[in-house]
């Protein structure tokens, strides 16, 4: 069964040690479950039409509420939306394959939200409890929303989304649509910065992708697959015979999701940092 890349990047073994040195996060004690979320999201997604409608239903209300949760959203339900459009234009060497990892990867998501509004915290995992508390103390930057949300759905969702849809047989085929949807991806970059910047009053995202050209679009899809191949390195052990290496991929994939969100989180522990990452993120900078 095909392994890609070339091995852990320094980024990611970084990451590594972060989620080794730090410790489980605390619960934080303020969060109440809302009814309407726990509505939206107690039953699985059943097909791909369905967890666009309910992703987008989630923002939605997440945007009324002024819940940073939305900002996530606002990617994701995009990323849904075209992955689906590309299943039903056929660009995919099997289709059914993509729209089983589809729903597959949203149940992940939409789990992890049901069990945060549930308090079932055990159950959930470090990456998404860091994401969901830091939107539900609104204090982050928009960009560390979203990336906190990203990094959790794909440094940590995917690679068991894969494993539930399944790496084999034909790895080889599957692995090409997995890079295919790398493909829509890069699409969307430019799209989801104007999206952020326009819709969550951040323009200095628009201000960074202005000055640096194509520079911000390249490192963003290249860290996207780089997490990307990492999952499917660790889907392809998780469907290994033997249960040291099924394990090992279960711990890698978790220490290394934790620690790129508490590296994600570390300008926050500098007040002077942070305030002026968001001054610069609004545009309230002194000329």
């Amino acid at each position: 069964m095909r392994d890609v890349g070339t091995g852990p990047s320094r980024h990611r073994v970084r990451s590594g040690l972060e989620g080794v040195r730090q410790s489980r996060p605390t619960t934080d004690p303020r969060h109440v479950g809302d009814p309407e979320i726990v509505a939206l999201v107690s039953l699985p997604f059943t097909s791909v039409a369905d967890a666009h409608q309910r992703l987008l239903a989630l923002e939605e209300l997440f945007r009324e509420r002024d819940d940073r949760r939305a900002v996530f959203l606002s990617i994701y339900a995009r990323v849904t939306e075209l992955v689906g459009a590309g299943i039903e234009r056929d660009e995919f060497e099997d289709g059914d394959w993509v729209a089983r990892y589809l729903v597959a990867f949203a149940n992940l998501y939409r789990q992890a939200l049901y069990d945060y509004e549930t308090g079932d915290l055990a159950a959930l995992s470090d990456p998404w409890q860091l994401a969901f508390e830091a939107a539900d103390r609104g204090d982050c930057l928009v960009v560390q929303d979203a990336m906190l949300g990203i990094n959790a759905h794909i440094n940590y969702d995917l690679a068991f989304a894969l494993h539930e849809a399944g790496v084999s047989p034909d790895p080889r085929r599957k692995y090409a649509d997995h890079c295919t949807v790398n493909e829509i991806l890069r699409c969307l970059v430019d799209e989801s910065q104007d999206t952020l910047a326009a819709d969550y009053d951040a323009p200095g995202i628009s201000t960074v992708d202005n000055s640096l050209g194509r520079v911000d679009e390249y490192l963003s899809i290249r860290t996207i697959r780089e997490g990307r191949d990492s999952a499917w390195r660790n889907a392809v052990a998780l469907e290994s015979r033997w249960t040291a290496r099924r394990r090992l991929a279960r711990w890698i994939t978790r220490v290394t999701a934790t620690g790129a969100a508490y590296l994600l989180l570390s300008p926050n522990t500098s007040s002077r940092v942070h305030g002026a990452l968001r001054e610069f993120e609004t545009g309230t900078t002194d000329d």
